[in-house]
């Protein structure tokens, strides 16, 4: 993901530096703090949280735990992860339900963040929690805002109480008040409030959203905040926890900025945890929010324990277990591969889970120039199979493969390269399986490597051609050496023959057999090559 592009480059650019040092003196220390804070600043942290940031970095760098380490610049790496882990919030809020249902949660913010989205996206998550959810639609300023309500609750599989057509029409604090009698009545476990907003912060918003808290009296108030929203997330924030006293923070439209300040800032300038992070446009982008994962992610760490969770959700264990004894006894199948392919797309975004990977910072231009799509394509081209085709490939001549490219919308030659990977890659999958070590393209098999390459030297000088020697006497009795199987004038005189390569009882003798791998190998050896 996009979030804090800009500032991972940057401190992944200034600890690469220490690296190469063995010991960091005071103006090592200054140097990098003074990096950090420049990365911080670019990336729209508020002031205050910077100053306080490299304050501590430094003092904390200068001090024993990093002169005494073993590895200064991995000690010093440690130290900003912990800080930013400090000013993320620290350890995972989670949400606290009340002992007797229902549970109210209040969403409050400026409009354009994201809210109405957000409550989508929460009750989906909560539903699938084993939570019952119920939509309360209480913006009735913004024009069509119950409408986008409505169609989110029915993407999400939530109900949704909307009793006031909105768009000017209604009283929000009564709305809201009558959801809490209509969620009793109607068993839901948990009450999401989707209130107003305003594009700027003012008294009248303030008014309504105090007006609404005080007549539900919520668990929880979540401030949901733009990540785009810069320098200005800090006094939106300090405004709403005075006017409305928010209990969490959600972050909203976390792919889309490549700086990403506000989440650095509003979390250490209000008290107030992150509890959610909105990650995209689809219903499923959402995650609850883990510092010390988001401080991995800023460090170019990864992320390794978010994308096990969403491998788990998204994999069925049984059916996993079952298609890993297929590629050990060779009957993995297209079939196959399409049911795990459609397997992987529940879980996200390719390039999110990606960006997950420690280091992945370092495949931007690859992650930025993959292409979605071609998971799409691919399955286009499976669908347009025949069941028979699916479990045995072989089955697919050139009037087949023209039947399945036009069914798909896609070329013969697309069609013929994915049969192809599905073969060497259902050849590597039942190596490994095995225990073996999978013949990957560009690189040497593993064992015997040496003598093969040794072969491959020798009988590219052995069809050299033609000596290059001036002396035509000579040229006439390498010639005559060649015709009679040896490689040269020494070989047929028995020159090397202490080596076993020619001569008398030689392994190239005048029989004609090749020198074996073990004879090259020793030769190559002793000449140092």
């Amino acid at each position: 993901m996009a979030t804090f592009g800009s500032l991972s480059d940057r401190l992944t650019q200034t600890f690469s530096a220490l690296r190469t040092k063995g010991k960091l003196s005071p103006a090592d220390v200054d140097k990098t703090v003074r990096e950090i804070r420049r990365a911080l600043l670019d990336a729209d942290v508020a002031l205050t949280v910077v100053k306080d940031f490299t304050a501590t970095v430094r003092e904390r760098a200068l001090g024993d735990e990093v002169s005494k380490a073993l590895n200064p610049a991995q000690q010093v790496v440690q130290i900003v992860n912990e800080e930013l882990v400090t000013i993320l919030g620290g350890q995972q809020r989670r949400l606290e339900f009340a002992k007797t249902p229902p549970t109210v949660i209040m969403l409050a913010g400026l409009q354009g963040a994201g809210k109405t989205t957000l409550a989508g996206k929460l009750a989906k998550w909560l539903k699938a929690q084993g939570h019952t959810p119920l939509l309360v639609a209480a913006d009735l300023q913004r024009p069509n805002a119950v409408t986008q309500l409505q169609v989110v609750g029915e993407q999400a599989g939530a109900a949704v109480f909307a009793p006031e057509p909105g768009n000017g029409v209604g009283d929000p604090v009564r709305v809201a008040k009558d959801a809490i009698v209509h969620a009793r009545s109607r068993q839901h476990d948990v009450v999401i409030v989707d209130t107003a907003g305003r594009l700027g912060v003012d008294a009248e918003l303030m008014k309504q959203a105090a007006g609404i808290r005080k007549a539900v009296d919520p668990d929880e108030v979540l401030f949901v905040i733009d990540a785009m929203i810069g320098q200005d997330a800090v006094s939106t924030a300090l405004a709403f926890q005075e006017g409305v006293d928010f209990t969490g923070v959600v972050l909203s439209k976390l792919d889309g900025d490549a700086r990403g300040g506000a989440a650095l800032s509003v979390a250490s300038v209000t008290g107030r945890p992150i509890m959610f992070a909105s990650t995209g446009e689809g219903l499923d982008d959402f995650e609850p929010f883990h510092p010390d994962r988001m401080a991995s992610r800023i460090l170019d760490l990864g992320d390794i324990l978010s994308l096990i969770e969403q491998a788990q959700k998204a994999f069925d264990e049984e059916e996993s277990r079952a298609v890993a004894e297929k590629f050990a006894t060779d009957s993995f199948t297209l079939e196959d591969f399409l049911a795990q392919m459609q397997q992987l797309k529940k879980m996200g975004s390719i390039k999110g889970m990606l960006g997950m990977l420690p280091g992945a910072r370092g495949m931007r231009e690859q992650l930025d120039n993959f292409d979605e799509s071609e998971l799409t394509r691919t399955e286009a081209i499976i669908q347009s199979m025949t069941l028979a085709e699916r479990r045995m490939p072989k089955l697919l001549n050139g009037s087949r493969r023209l039947r399945i490219a036009r069914g798909s919308g896609t070329t013969v030659t697309e069609v013929n390269a994915l049969v192809n990977r599905f073969e060497q890659a259902a050849k590597m999958m039942k190596t490994v399986a095995k225990g073996g070590m999978p013949n990957i393209p560009g690189m040497q098999q593993m064992g015997g490597g040496g003598a093969a390459s040794a072969r491959k030297a020798a009988a590219k000088k052995k069809g050299k051609g033609a000596s290059k020697s001036g002396n035509p006497a000579k040229r006439a009795a390498e010639a005559a050496a060649r015709a009679q199987g040896g490689g040269s004038t020494s070989g047929a005189l028995g020159g090397g023959a202490g080596f076993g390569l020619g001569g008398p009882g030689g392994a190239g003798a005048a029989g004609g057999t090749e020198p074996s791998a073990e004879e090259l190998a020793a030769l190559q050896k002793f000449l140092g090559r």
